[in-house]
């Protein structure tokens, strides 16, 4: 089976869904499938330094860029769109990643003229919230093409059930399917975060490990964090802010923290440097004011590291379920008190972190989810491109019962 994922851009500034792109292509990929990622060459108001027009090996999964041209958030990509109109026929499904850009319009325009049967992934860009942030580009791009391309899907990919029942409940849409993404388990190599980063102190931390963006909220986790550590009981810990965003907002953020020694700033962390910080985190905090998933919780929750996260980020149901963390509201005084409960019983961290752990490992682990994938494929392409019913989708997050 030969599977085509398309998405406007990876660079590693854009979060979570370009890093998982990559791992569900691996990992499907591990199945038997044949795998090719299109993209373009997307990082902001750059570019990444890669080759365009030829496919290669890119972060260990077969890649094509192409360069991206006009506007950063529309991506527009005239080789791209030009590729998939010629190629698409070859591949036997696409999985589209995203809605309102055009790779993500041109890829299923191609696909229908073409007789592919694709998947959309909306990447939470369905979400009431969403929807209304830019509103009136997103209701052109709907009436234009975005409407069309996720009626015509056989299949619409979401990762919690919150997520398909807001966007199902809000646009009238049918056909979504409820598959989580995967995590990789295990601990980090041996090492520890402050010995790695000397400079930064040493103590118990909280870590916000995400995209700096107003939808993560971390003004009012910071705000939060500043009072508690304010008290003698917990003037101990620090919070750890790890990621990289517009320079702008980075810059606001840091006002917020009023230059306290107790909140460290560390830019955007990578491979073994995220994996300690992770590893060596009490608690990692997530109170976004939308979040269809949220990878870095799955992360954590594989590392047996708790989850302090706002009832907005969609997995927020199965935590709270699987008791693997808490649970609250977006505001100051809600995150203070619910902050304050986590930080000041290590025991009950401990508890819910392992709970996370067995989790992750029922729900996340990328084997499992990697063969959700290939089933629904495989049911798209003997069905004539008509979508499996969800119970035969392989979703284990609705089939068994953790919601």
């Amino acid at each position: 089976m030969k599977v085509l994922h398309v998405i406007p851009a990876v660079a590693a500034r854009y979060g979570g869904p370009s890093r998982a792109v990559f791992e569900m292509c691996g990992a499907v990929a591990e199945r038997g499938m044949k795998v090719l990622v299109a993209t373009t060459d997307a990082d902001g108001p750059g570019r990444l330094a890669v080759e365009t027009g030829t496919p290669f090996m890119y972060e260990g999964v077969e890649t094509i860029f192409f360069a991206r041209r006009l506007s950063e958030r529309f991506g527009y990509s005239r080789g791209l769109a030009r590729w998939l109109k010629l190629n698409a026929g070859g591949f036997d499904v696409a999985h589209i990643h995203a809605v309102f850009s055009h790779p993500c319009v041109a890829a299923a325009r191609a696909c229908r003229l073409s007789r592919v049967p694709y998947v959309v992934r909306p990447l939470g860009s369905l979400d009431p919230w969403s929807m209304k942030q830019k509103p009136w580009r997103k209701r052109l791009l709907w009436h234009a093409a975005a409407g069309r391309m996720l009626r015509e899907a056989a299949a619409v990919h979401y990762t919690t059930l919150e997520e398909r029942r807001l966007a199902e409940s809000t646009l009238g849409l049918t056909g979504g399917v409820v598959i989580p993404l995967g995590v990789e388990a295990g601990d980090a190599a041996a090492g520890d975060f402050w010995h790695r980063n000397p400079a930064l102190g040493n103590g118990p931390y909280v870590l916000a490990l995400t995209r700096l963006h107003p939808k993560k909220n971390l003004e009012s986790l910071i705000a939060a964090f500043l009072s508690l550590s304010a008290r003698g009981d917990f003037a101990g810990w620090r919070l750890i802010v790890a990621g990289d965003g517009e320079d702008d907002y980075v810059a606001r953020l840091k006002r917020c923290a009023a230059g306290s020694p107790r909140i460290v700033f560390t830019g955007w962390l990578g491979g073994e440097d995220k994996a300690l910080a992770l590893r060596g985190a009490e608690l990692l905090a997530l109170p976004s004011r939308q979040e269809n998933f949220g990878l870095c919780v799955a992360e954590a929750l594989a590392r047996g590291v708790p989850v302090l996260v706002s009832r907005q980020v969609n997995l927020a149901a199965e935590i709270e379920e699987a008791r693997a963390g808490w649970v609250t509201g977006m505001e100051q005084h809600e995150l203070e008190r619910a902050l304050a409960e986590a930080m000041s019983d290590a025991n009950e961290r401990e508890r819910r972190g392992r709970a996370g752990r067995d989790f992750a490992a029922r729900h996340l682990a990328w084997p499992r989810v990697a063969a959700q994938l290939v089933a629904l494929y495989q049911s798209i392409i003997n069905r004539g491109a008509e979508p499996a019913p969800a119970s035969q989708n392989g979703s284990h997050l609705e089939t068994q019962g953790t919601h």
